[in-house]
C-alpha cells in the first residue's frame, strides 16, 4: 500500500475515533460532527486515492491544512497532547505527505 494511502486511511480512522471520544468524554456534539465528517472524508479519500489521483490528494491536503489551522494554535496555547497535540501532529504530517505526493518527481 502506498504511503499516502496508508497514512490518510489511518489519519481518517483516528479522526473519527477522536470525534467519538470527544463526544463521550465531554458530550461535545461539535467534536462528534467535525471528527466524523473530517474522518469520513479522509478515509474515503484514502480509499479512492489510487483512482482519483491529484484532485483527491489536493483535497486530502486541504482537509489536513484546515485541521492544522484549527488544532496547532490550540496546542501552542495549551501544550496539551490530547486532543490538540495529536491532531496538530497528524494534520501537519498530512499536509507534508500530500505536498510530497503531489510535487515529488514521478518515478
Amino acid at each position: 500500500m502506498p504511503i499516502p494511502k496508508f497514512y490518510f486511511l489511518v489519519f481518517g480512522l483516528l479522526t473519527i475515533a477522536g470525534g467519538i471520544m470527544g463526544y463521550v468524554k465531554a458530550n461535545s456534539m461539535p467534536s462528534l460532527i467535525a471528527g466524523g465528517v473530517a474522518g469520513i472524508l479522509l478515509t474515503a479519500g484514502a480509499i479512492i486515492l489510487t483512482s482519483g489521483g491529484r484532485p483527491v490528494l489536493m483535497g486530502l491536503g486541504l482537509i489536513s491544512l484546515v485541521l492544522a489551522i484549527k488544532f496547532v494554535p490550540g496546542f501552542i496555547s495549551t501544550m496539551k497532547m490530547m486532543p490538540a497535540g495529536l491532531m496538530s501532529v497528524l494534520s501537519v504530517i498530512g499536509v507534508v505527505i500530500a505536498a510530497w505526493a503531489l510535487f515529488a518527481p514521478a518515478k
